[in-house]
């Protein structure tokens, strides 16, 4: 299983439009508003990697209003 957090920077005033659609991805399995720099954080699960960089292309950073991302992956110790 593959994991990822990603910030997500809303365009000023869709932060709470962004932060709806994005509750309806599956794959988003917690959905944080923060403040500062980012206006979200999502934990992000998908069964590799190849799949969890299409979930965030395909359903995070095409959500309109959707301004800029950054991913951290996660990794086993």
């Amino acid at each position: 299983m593959a994991v990822g957090f990603v910030l997500i920077h809303a365009n000023t005033g869709e932060e709470h439009d962004v932060y709806n659609v994005l509750l309806d991805v599956p794959e988003i399995i917690e959905l944080h508003p923060l403040f500062g720099e980012y206006d979200l954080i999502g934990k992000v699960e998908a069964s590799d990697y190849d799949t969890l960089g299409q979930v965030i292309t395909s359903e995070i950073r095409s959500v309109d209003g959707v301004e800029d991302t950054k991913t951290l992956t996660g990794t086993r110790f």
